[in-house]
């Protein structure tokens, strides 16, 4: 889950971020990118007008992977205008159902 420090003077775009890509939904499974637990981190560089969304998928081999990263930064780019979007995929922590919000596990059942 991410965590974000409420002193943070990005916190609320950080927030702004994260709620935009409840949008993203994981087409196999049918749940946000955000209940999956597939977004493990969110930077935002205003000075360079960039976002970068570090992220997993639920396996490597996830053949839905290059959908969910072109709907990502589809997504990131529509919300916030006039920022460079990257998106990083990363393996590490391996995701696992233990990622799951609890609405992600409700949706799931």
């Amino acid at each position: 889950m991410i965590e974000f420090d409420i002193t943070d003077k990005l916190f609320f775009i950080k927030t702004d971020i994260v709620e935009s890509l409840r949008l993203v939904i994981d087409p196999e499974l049918h749940i946000n990118i955000i209940d999956m637990g597939l977004v493990y981190n969110v930077n935002v560089d205003e000075t360079e007008g960039k976002i970068c969304i570090e992220m997993t998928l639920s396996s490597s081999y996830c053949p839905m992977g290059e959908s969910i990263v072109s709907a990502v930064k589809n997504c990131i780019e529509l919300h916030f205008p006039g920022f460079i979007t990257e998106v990083l995929l990363v393996w590490d922590p391996v995701w696992t159902y233990d990622n799951l919000s609890e609405e992600g596990k409700r949706l799931l059942s």
